[in-house]
């Protein structure tokens, strides 16, 4: 009895039966056959096709570096879930997944490749769609916490008082203080950002206020203050926190009375600047040390926000990694479309202790170091040590075993079994840390 694979005729019915991209190559890998999938996505007809090094045909970014068909030729294993790039015969860019196999004759004998692809646009389109709902002025978080200061800021942002920041380091506290100020009135104005730890106290005076010729030792000549320079607009003080307390008595007068004078000089100046300070420390507490002024604080806390670590928006993770790789590829040029798994599993349970930040810079080395269309593990040596720690069953550090104990919501049995240990050793661990 004939079968129906034994038909041409039939074996293309069959495959213009289905709805992915499909079509195979000779050894040489010229195009043997182009199913009606494959005319769709590519634009080219399968007469177009027929005979034609499929290179010239499927033109993706990874054809002659990374070509799928040829890693199935070399390994003899399928390639699965390539994320790539194909050109349509118009020029235009349509994100697909591919998967390669070999094909073999009765006698095992290679006797060409099949490729199969499918047209990703409506998920990529998707993807940016979410992206875009939980987007709010550069910053991206779906956690309910973030979601209630995105609402608030346009409020707070026309109020015009001062405000101030809180949130540990590299949470994004000059995110939020730019978003104020291009949501404010004075957005046509210059936002000024100093950072009050970052100079000994003479020379961030002369920064905050300006300096006269002869103020000091190498004052050559006049120069304006960063509040001369906002203004109109915002003055952004980074770590306020940091500020010495000769100069945040300077700084009230100008909160109070609007008015201050540069270093060295006798003329009192006016400032109109809407002021935005940020802390990653507890300036009320400060404040119980005699280290901050009391009167100050209550200048600065008119309206307070508190910016959550990245260790309480677990769920914003994902969102971050998938923006931190579209930026930095087009940064750098690069044609990467993904993380493999395995190292996407291990980006979701790293601490970041050093918050987006941290979180933006890993990714930006991982898309530097990688040459391929996907980032893998060893791209990513900030995890290396603490992965290589677990496979050998060594403890890793508090952090990390803290955040991860969070992730899973206190169950140990969980925990243990995502770790590869036994409870007893997960035991030994959290008492080590003195974890509860």
């Amino acid at each position: 009895m004939t079968q129906l694979t034994d038909n041409p005729v039939h074996v293309q019915t069959i495959l213009d039966s289905v709805a992915d991209g499909v079509f195979t190559v000779d050894p040489q890998l010229r195009i043997t056959s182009f199913n009606h999938a494959a005319e769709e996505i590519t634009g080219f007809s399968r007469a177009e096709a027929l005979g034609q090094p499929c290179c010239e045909i499927f033109r993706t970014n990874v054809c002659f570096d990374q070509c799928p068909l040829r890693k199935a030729f070399a390994s003899g294993e399928n390639i699965t879930n390539i994320e790539v790039d194909v050109l349509d015969r118009h020029n235009r860019e349509i994100p697909i997944s591919v998967n390669a196999s070999v094909l073999r004759d009765e006698r095992g004998d290679v006797i060409g490749g099949v490729e199969t692809f499918r047209d990703l646009s409506q998920l990529r389109a998707l993807a940016n769609e979410v992206q875009k709902q939980f987007s709010f002025h550069d910053m991206i978080s779906r956690n309910p916490r973030m979601q209630q200061l995105f609402d608030i800021l346009p409020d707070v942002a026309n109020s015009d008082a001062t405000v101030l920041l809180h949130g540990a380091s590299g949470t994004g506290k000059e995110l939020f203080a730019r978003a104020i100020h291009n949501l404010s009135t004075r957005n046509n104005q210059p936002l000024v950002v100093i950072n009050c730890g970052a100079l000994p106290e003479q020379l961030l005076e002369a920064e905050i206020f300006g300096v006269r010729k002869g103020a000091y030792t190498g004052a050559i000549a006049n120069r304006k203050g960063r509040l001369a320079l906002a203004e109109g607009g915002t003055l952004f003080l980074d770590e306020i926190g940091d500020l010495p307390l000769s100069l945040q008595v300077k700084l009230l007068r100008v909160l109070e009375n609007n008015e201050y004078q540069a270093l060295g000089s006798d003329e009192t100046r006016r400032a109109d600047v809407r002021f935005v300070a940020a802390s990653h420390r507890d300036l009320a507490h400060l404040v119980e040390e005699k280290r901050f002024r009391q009167d100050l604080y209550y200048r600065l806390n008119v309206v307070a926000l508190h910016i959550p670590p990245l260790s309480e928006r677990d769920e914003d993770i994902p969102l971050l990694l998938d923006m931190a790789l579209q930026r930095f590829c087009h940064k750098h040029g690069k044609k990467i479309v993904r993380f493999s798994q395995p190292a996407l599993e291990q980006l979701l349970a790293y601490p970041y202790e050093g918050n987006v930040r941290e979180l933006l810079n890993i990714v930006e080395r991982a898309v530097i170091l990688c040459r391929g269309s996907q980032i893998e593990v060893m791209h990513i040596p900030a995890l290396t040590s603490n992965a290589l720690a677990l496979k050998k069953n060594r403890c890793p550090d508090k952090d990390a075993l803290s955040h991860l104990l969070q992730r899973f919501q206190g169950n140990r049995q969980q925990l243990a079994q995502h770790l590869g240990i036994d409870r007893t050793t997960l035991w030994r661990w959290l008492k080590k840390h003195q974890l509860n």
